[in-house]
């Protein structure tokens, strides 16, 4: 999702660094470091110092599997909530950080109910969704105007027109968390791929006077195995979701069902990490990880107590 542990931001913002023909005396220059970082930072969060932001998305999660035709397993809506605070380093100039947690549901393809329990139609057996619930999602540290290399920052970003916009690909490859400590030699890491895009008004990026962009517009999509509470085991395909959305200016502009359930289910994510958050960033993975973990100490402790 909103990975913000990845170098440059939350947004998986893209490799093209250009000049606008927009520019003026007044404007952020993106040729120097410091802007560069300012824009950089406007397309994450706020360039105000706590201020929350909050990014929306809704599309479908599909099936892929040799020799079936595509089909659509469920609707997605998600939130990301953020903040950024301001760091400062004597060599490498001013700097930001991105905090964040994020939720994402899965709906009924016609309905658009949430969905607590799902029958697996590959294997027949009933299994319980458990709907992504990723806290914290992070930038591991903050970025600077100039890299512990002493490279300057670029926007990573271009401007065709009255528009701007980052385009990036995270193409992710580690231990899967659900596996065993032998992967190097029987396979089973997590093999994923994010794509996202991002756009946005140029004059408004370029004002330095707009601290918070009024409109951002996203589309976010991800290929990776199957999902591991569909327990579909060593099953050939994968899942592909497909979104698009938008910067909101509350809670309160968010869809439903994800705005009620997410006062219902998940208080928490109504407002982001503090900036000092040093807590591991959690992934879809490692989340579920910990509910199974959970679920089974507690099924263990019940069958104890029923045998004494």
């Amino acid at each position: 999702m909103f990975d913000n542990s990845r170098p440059a931001a939350a947004l998986a913002l893209g490799l093209l660094a250009c000049a606008s023909p927009l520019r003026a005396a007044e404007s952020l220059d993106p040729s120097r470091p410091e802007d560069a970082l300012l824009l950089n930072r406007k397309m994450t969060c706020s360039l105000e110092d706590g201020r929350p932001v909050i990014h929306w998305w809704k599309g479908t999660m599909m099936s892929r599997v040799p020799g079936e035709r595509d089909r659509v397993l469920f609707n997605v809506q998600g939130m990301n909530i953020r903040q950024c605070g301001t760091f400062s380093d004597p060599q490498r100039g001013p700097g930001f950080r991105s905090v964040s947690r994020e939720v994402m549901l899965y709906l009924d393809p016609i309905t658009n109910e949430v969905v607590r329990r799902w029958r697996n139609p590959w294997t027949g057996e009933e299994v319980e969704v458990i709907h992504v619930a990723n806290d914290p999602v992070n930038m591991r540290a903050p970025t600077y105007a100039r890299g512990a290399d002493g490279k300057p920052a670029t926007f990573r970003g271009t401007f065709v027109k009255d528009k701007a916009w980052t385009s990036g690909e995270a193409p992710l490859w580690y231990d899967n968390p659900l596996a065993g400590e032998y992967q190097e030699y029987v396979g089973n890491r997590y093999l994923a791929m994010e794509m996202l895009n991002s756009f946005t008004d140029a004059k408004a990026l370029l004002d330095p006077k707009v601290k918070t962009l009024p409109s951002v517009s996203i589309s976010w999509a991800r290929v990776s195995d199957w999902l591991p509470w569909m327990k579909m085991g060593g099953r050939s395909g994968m899942v592909v979701f497909t979104t698009v959305g938008k910067r909101v200016g509350s809670v309160d502009e968010l869809s439903e069902p994800l705005r009620s359930e997410l006062r219902a289910s998940y208080p928490a994510y109504l407002a982001p990490p503090p900036i000092d958050d040093a807590r591991p960033n959690e992934t879809s993975w490692t989340y579920i990880r910990k509910v199974i973990d959970q679920r089974r100490a507690a099924g263990g402790a019940a069958a104890g107590k029923a045998g004494e």
